[in-house]
């Protein structure tokens, strides 16, 4: 192959997609950390970048910091509070696309919109002057195009003139220098006028009568100018910025194209070293995209994980409020890890995005239409209670005992099957129903019958709790039988104030767990009831004590915050042990009709 014939590099085509066209002007390395500044700082930066000289070979600058101040302003916002907890924080904008305000929910006016309305005016006029430039340098080029074309005309008619060597040799040096001092041209033109070029520079060496003399001092001066591009492109091969290297080798190419041939004996060997050294450049080259484009398929493959991980917990079904602070947590840290994978191919990577931010923004759809929900709930759940507060203080007054006791019960079994209301209400509420029922029950109490005298029974437990207290174990059968005495007297006393029963009931429950931890005793062993009636009524008055704390808890979580599980599953339990109790009444029953009937 002769020495002039362009060197086999990458071509455009070959090139992968990530880097496709690399312009050397619009190269950014070892750029500024911008994500740890200020906005200010970033604006300020911008301006410096905008007022400098330099400033059309910094476009890929420019870009960076545009996409610093939006990550920045993103960050300020959710800081401040200006934007909803659901929205992922967006990824960097395309190159080309023009600067635009972030679409999120805004919960407040928005204190940065003359930040960003300064920084979008700075930013478009720099783009404007950019594209201006563009403009020019690509008319300056044509121009470098239409020069080169004449340069050429002019050669070839040197050749066809064949004059005398002495005076076509200067006219042909004066056209070399011409053509190197010619700028860059369109790139869909630098091959074939290159080609052009050379091809008559060829047929010049070939035609014209050159003298030895002359023509070994340039074949010289070639050779020496190929020796330093060799040398060049050698320590190019041994750098590890590979991309700046590629670059810089297609800058010796071109520079090659422009000196002539060598001496013939030189000329393979020259273009073998050129070649090598091209070659060298050429396999890191494409090493290193290939190994881009593995670490992007990785990048793709942990942020299609992450979507699947999304998109599962926003199908989750969520029944409360604690779920959906638990799911939307793991959403955070989902994202989170998100913001620490690489990017994906460019053609992967604003699908694999949209596909993250629509599982997002369904969760959060989703949890916004419950609490909603919730919220309508709530609001009708305090109109009703409000309601029922209405009716027990119109009806605490009333003196019809009967009536208005069996009305005060079926309101309070309504209270307890009414779901929350608004935590801000919820305790005040309750005190106004609460004080509206004891305030009944208590004058329901100070007019009691004689066969009603609910504060003599209330004396007659507390004095069979201190007997409980008081007495003394002996080991042996007794006492089982006492404890078989003292419930059975606890059950042939009658009602006590509604507002002590509670109480009352805790304290017996207390005494006789403490007297009789491991129930009847005979002989110091512990040992069943001594016969199935024993046995069920101790049942049905444990299970009755039970219903009793069940319906006592169930107040004081009304007044607590997320505490509608706790009051469905006590209020479950208290309907299952009912239901265990009319079973165990209708059994003792049974027995004693049976026991009569012997």
């Amino acid at each position: 192959m002769s020495e002039e014939i362009i060197p086999d590099v990458i071509e455009t085509s070959d090139v992968p997609e990530t880097v496709e066209n690399v312009n050397v002007e619009e190269t950014v390395e070892n750029v500024t950390n911008y994500s740890e500044m200020t906005l200010a700082e970033i604006i300020r930066h911008f301006e410096v970048l905008a007022n400098d000289e330099e400033r059309m070979k910094k476009s890929k600058e420019a870009e960076v910091l545009k996409s610093a101040f939006y990550k920045k302003l993103q960050k300020e916002k959710f800081d401040a509070g200006l934007t909803a907890t659901d929205i992922v924080p967006a990824e960097q904008p395309a190159e080309e696309q023009e600067v635009e305000e972030e679409v999120v929910e805004a919960v407040s006016e928005n204190p940065f919109a003359e930040i960003e309305k300064g920084f979008k005016d700075l930013y478009n006029r720099y783009r404007k002057e950019k594209a201006e430039f563009n403009k020019q340098l690509e008319k300056e080029r044509e121009a470098n195009l239409a020069a080169k074309e004449q340069v050429i005309a002019d050669l070839k008619a040197l050749i066809e003139k064949q004059e005398d060597v002495n005076a076509t040799f200067p006219e042909f040096r004066e056209i070399q220098n011409r053509w190197r001092t010619i700028g860059p041209v369109p790139a869909q033109s630098f091959r074939n006028i290159n080609e052009t070029y050379q091809l008559y520079v060829e047929q010049f060496y070939d035609m014209v009568k050159i003298n030895r003399e002359l023509r070994d001092l340039d074949f010289k001066k070639n050779l020496e100018a190929k020796e330093r591009f060799c040398l060049a492109a050698e320590q190019l091969a041994e750098t590890s910025n590979v991309v700046e290297s590629f670059r810089e080798l297609q800058k010796l190419h071109e520079q090659w194209k422009e000196f002539g041939p060598v001496a013939k004996e030189y000329r393979d060997e020259i273009w073998d070293r050129f070649k090598a050294a091209t070659a060298v450049i050429n396999k890191k080259y494409q090493s290193f995209f290939e190994g881009l484009k593995e670490q992007q398929a990785e990048n793709l493959a942990k942020k299609t994980a992450l979507c699947e991980k999304v998109e599962e917990i926003a199908d989750r079904e969520v029944l409360s409020s604690n779920q959906w602070n638990a799911f939307s947590k793991e959403i955070e840290d989902v994202q989170k890890e998100w913001k620490m994978i690489g990017f994906a191919s460019k053609k992967e990577n604003q699908k694999i995005y949209d596909r993250f931010r629509a599982a997002c923004d369904r969760f959060y759809g989703r949890k916004r239409e419950f609490y909603t929900e919730y919220k309508d709930n709530m609001n009708a759940n305090l109109e009703k209670k409000v309601a029922l507060c209405e009716e027990a203080e119109a009806l605490k007054t009333s003196t019809e005992w009967k009536k208005a006791t069996d009305q005060f019960i079926a309101l309070q079994k309504q209270w307890k099957e009414i779901g929350a209301v608004p935590r801000k209400k919820s305790d005040m509420l309750w005190k106004r129903f609460r004080a509206a029922c004891d305030e009944f029950f208590a004058e329901r109490d100070k007019n009691a019958k004689p066969e009603n005298d609910f504060y003599g029974n209330l004396k007659a437990k507390q004095a069979l709790i201190e007997e409980i207290k008081a007495y003394e174990l002996k080991g042996d059968a007794s006492d089982a039988e006492a404890m078989q005495n003292f419930q059975k007297r606890w059950q042939e006393i009658g009602f006590v104030p509604f507002k002590e029963k509670d109480n009352v009931a805790k304290a017996y429950k207390e005494a006789l767990q403490a007297k009789f931890p491991k129930g009847q005793r005979r002989g110091g062993n512990s040992r069943g009831p001594k016969s199935e009636m024993e046995r069920l009524i101790q049942k049905y008055n444990q299970l009755e004590q039970d219903v009793v704390t069940y319906e006592n808890n169930i107040g004081f979580f009304s007044m607590s915050k997320n505490s509608e599980p706790l009051i469905k599953q006590m209020q479950e339990r208290i309907a299952h042990a009912k239901e265990e109790l009319n079973d165990l009444a209708a059994q003792i029953r049974q027995l004693k009709e049976a026991e009569n009937q012997e």
